[in-house]
């Protein structure tokens, strides 16, 4: 069974435990990815998830309506990344780094090697800057519309889809050009 957002909302509304619980169920899983995709290492995106849902069940009074459920939810997901993200990159040399993700990837039990395409496509991404990162993520693995994303985002659609069209050149050019 589908769980609609409408739904979600009504039941967060008359019971926040159950509409909680209902919210969990539809996107625990979606967000964990979209965080793990961004901080790349899975302890970080375990954290950032179950940050992600805390700050959310906090904030539910401030959820108006002005965007769908899960674009504030991904909103949130993406600000909790970034906000790891930075607080790594200040105890580490720099995560901007390529190495630093590759060097994350390799170190990570949750990697499946045997996809060798999967891994160097991963590692591709991680050439990307953090803007192109997020809105190639958004649309290839989420594929969510522009206009969605640049709420995410907080940015415009014509922005957006110039990242994610730089970032899919840049990463053909890659899976090319990198055997």
């Amino acid at each position: 069974m589908t769980i609609n957002d409408n739904n979600i909302i009504e039941t967060l509304n008359a019971s926040r435990e159950t509409g909680f619980r209902m919210l969990l169920s539809k996107y625990q899983e979606p967000v964990y990815w979209h965080i793990r995709r961004l901080v790349v290492s899975h302890d970080d995106a375990q954290d950032a998830t179950q940050e992600t849902f805390v700050r959310m069940f906090r904030s539910l009074e401030q959820f108006r309506g002005d965007s769908s459920l899960r674009t504030w939810l991904y909103r949130i997901a993406t600000n909790e990344a970034l906000r790891l993200i930075g607080k790594r990159r200040q105890e580490t040399v720099s995560l901007d780094s390529v190495t630093t993700g590759m060097e994350i990837i390799a170190a990570d039990n949750y990697v499946d090697y045997a996809d060798k395409v999967a891994v160097k496509l991963q590692k591709a991404i991680l050439t990307l800057p953090p803007k192109q990162q997020l809105a190639f993520n958004l649309r290839y693995y989420d594929e969510l519309g522009f206009d969605e994303i640049a709420k995410i985002a907080d940015s415009t659609a014509a922005s957006v889809k110039a990242s994610y069209h730089v970032a899919k050149e840049k990463i053909i050019k890659y899976m090319n050009s990198n055997d």
